[in-house]
């Protein structure tokens, strides 16, 4: 079966007054999220500060609304991780518009789930079939703190900071990869307690091959389009270039998607044996790894510094709300992390130009009001403290 392709970009990327407002969040109401009881907020600026000291609760805010996306936020936590101490379960309901119109989004740990690790998810009210159906209303990235570092740190950081700007791309990625990693997880445990049905290996091998050969094919085409872009980025921050190195994109480089999937489907087949004695699937796209290059000094982005790195990754964001702007008529929601440490002054105001010439609502948290004046007269500043909400 071949893959779902990626679909490919028909309009013109816009400048930056050509973009429109887009994808944001009205209004937002938490439940025993980590520190906060209960909080409440409603947004009415593109972009939005927020400043309290550290362990105030600016990054719980954050989080939360990461959960308006698909996954585990982004902390990655366990869902129950997150309920407040001497409280009850986690829930947030937020309010979002887009061009379509506004939705209200409810979400939270179901407590009653046999693990107690999964999210419900209503939808105006009504069940949601899927977390891919919050795809289909925003889209959402992020920096933070811990990312600062992600082209030095290992691969698997690097490939779910892909996979979230995919999904942005071609909603379909998600599902696709939920599939791949349950049938890789149950191919692992066949092989494991020593399971020899060629039948149920081979079964859970074909959809290995279909779906993997599918994200590879996705995370191909997406890079190709943000290489583009970021090649070209105007600004102080650096211009990037992007690969994606990995056993089944050099396949598909070099032969079609069928032949591909049968490649796969072999190559799965042959390593039965090294994949249980080592407990690691040797092949797969689950083992590619995103590249990039500061072009400018023709630096691989892992030897670079760490403000180049920070400097690196900003650029890659902006270029992909960019595109995304263009692609979806509705720029990305950007939840952006104590995101001026490590840039100076003329490389902050920058970026601050750009927020507000991209058009979307940007979530800024930081320690330091002082660094986010020049934002001032166009932004909503909510001072966190003690994980209470203030808006200064």
């Amino acid at each position: 079966m071949a893959p779902d392709r990626v679909i490919p970009f028909t309009k013109p990327l816009p400048q930056p007054a050509d973009i429109t407002p887009a994808a944001a969040v009205a209004r937002l109401v938490l439940t025993d999220f980590r520190g906060y009881a209960r909080a409440r907020l409603t947004i009415d600026a593109g972009v939005v500060v927020l400043t309290g000291p550290n362990g105030a609760g600016k990054t719980n805010l954050l989080e939360a609304i990461s959960f308006l996306a698909p996954g585990k936020g982004l902390r990655r936590a366990r869902l129950s991780e997150i309920d407040r101490r001497g409280g009850g379960v986690w829930a947030l309901a937020a309010t979002v518009a887009n061009p379509a119109g506004e939705f209200d989004i409810g979400t939270g740990r179901d407590a009653a789930s046999e693990s107690g690790e999964r999210r419900h998810l209503r939808i105006d009210g009504a069940p949601a079939k899927s977390q891919r159906n919050l795809l289909e209303r925003l889209s959402i990235a992020w920096l933070t703190p811990a990312m600062d570092r992600l082209f030095a740190d290992a691969a698997s950081g690097r490939r779910r900071f892909l996979d979230r700007l995919v999904t942005g791309f071609d909603p379909g990625h998600w599902s696709r990869l939920l599939a791949y990693e349950r049938a890789m997880r149950e191919r692992a445990r066949l092989l494991r307690e020593g399971v020899t049905d060629p039948s149920w290996l081979k079964a859970l091998e074909e959809v290995m091959a279909e779906t993997g050969v599918a994200l590879a094919a996705a995370r191909l085409e997406s890079v190709a389009h943000l290489a583009g872009a970021c090649a070209e980025a105007p600004g102080p921050f650096p211009r990037v270039g992007l690969a994606i190195e990995g056993t089944v994109e050099a396949w598909l480089g070099a032969m079609p998607a069928l032949a591909a999937e049968e490649a796969f489907r072999g190559a799965l087949h042959d390593s039965r044996a090294i994949d249980r004695d080592s407990g690691v699937t040797q092949t797969g796209p689950h083992r590619s790894d995103l590249l990039a290059r500061h072009l400018g000094t023709g630096e691989v982005a892992g030897l670079c510094s760490t403000g180049e790195q920070k400097a690196l990754l900003i650029a890659i964001v902006l270029a992909y709300a960019r595109l995304i702007a263009a692609r979806r008529d509705a720029a990305p929601v950007l939840l952006l992390d104590e995101v001026t440490a490590h840039l100076d002054a003329a490389r902050r105001s920058a970026l601050f130009q750009a927020l507000r010439a991209l058009g979307a609502q940007c979530w800024l948290a930081g320690t330091d009001t002082a660094l986010f004046t020049e934002l001032r007269s166009h932004a909503q500043f909510v001072a966190v403290t003690d994980a209470a909400l203030s808006l200064v």
